[in-house]
């Protein structure tokens, strides 16, 4: 198992807007989610419903506040 990399928002946030990464809030919790979303980011149920039309190389960033 890989170990997680840990990224700045200043990092992941050009490659979130360019197409190139997903950002992902990990709370399982649609409520919690939704007040702690940031910008150009998906819920944990959006993530999981476009799972698997997703390219094997995409970058995905999961994140919790």
């Amino acid at each position: 198992m890989t170990t997680p990399v840990r990224i700045t928002p200043q990092e992941i946030y050009p490659r979130v807007k360019s197409g190139e990464a997903l950002l992902v809030c990990a709370y399982a919790d649609e409520a919690r989610c939704r007040s702690m979303q940031l910008e150009g980011s998906l819920t944990l149920q959006e993530f999981q419903a476009r799972l698997d039309g997703l390219p094997q190389d995409q970058e995905i960033v999961f994140y919790c506040a």
